[in-house]
């Protein structure tokens, strides 16, 4: 005869069975956006939104990547030029361009600019690379299948990190 077990048992089993795979299991999909001429992933997780480039507000006397303010539904978001941010030249505003809300989780309230959305990325199909930065924000680098370079985005040491909080010129 089989064992029987209460509902709340069974429940219980299934529910714990589903927190270890889900531990056990690494996200390979990543977020590709394509920024100052390069490839970047990004956790699923750690992006919040991607917005057409909403109309925002200059703040004087802020650093030349801070572009000002955006409300976004009732909130005031900090907008970040991540390729001026990253060194490079400003990025040009075309149709493609967008606003890459960062996760309500790092408590951040900002988002970068981004020249456009390249779709998800599977990190398994690409090959390790050497990272093409020691920023602390840039992660692992991989290569594709047509030799592009990606580099990893790490949200939460970015939102960290000094250069991102002092917007003062």
């Amino acid at each position: 005869m089989a064992k029987q077990i209460s509902l709340r048992e069974f429940q219980q089993g299934l529910a714990q069975r589903l927190r270890e795979a889900q531990a056990e299991a690494e996200p390979t999909s990543r977020l590709g956006v394509q920024a100052g001429g390069g490839n970047w992933l990004l956790k699923l997780d750690d992006a919040g939104e991607m917005l057409p480039l909403p109309e925002f507000s200059a703040v004087p006397l802020t650093k030349s990547w801070y572009l000002g303010l955006a409300n976004i539904r009732g909130v005031l978001a900090s907008v970040v030029d991540f390729a001026a941010f990253m060194g490079g030249e400003h990025t040009v505003r075309t149709p493609d361009c967008r606003l890459l809300l960062i996760a309500e989780r790092f408590h951040s309230f900002s988002g970068l600019l981004i020249s456009r959305m390249l779709g998800l990325k599977n990190v398994q199909a690409m090959q390790p690379a050497e990272k093409a930065t020691e920023k602390s924000w840039v992660g692992a680098a991989y290569r594709d299948e047509d030799g592009r370079l990606w580099q990893e985005l790490d949200m939460s040491a970015l939102v960290a990190h000094d250069d991102f909080l002092q917007v003062g010129a």
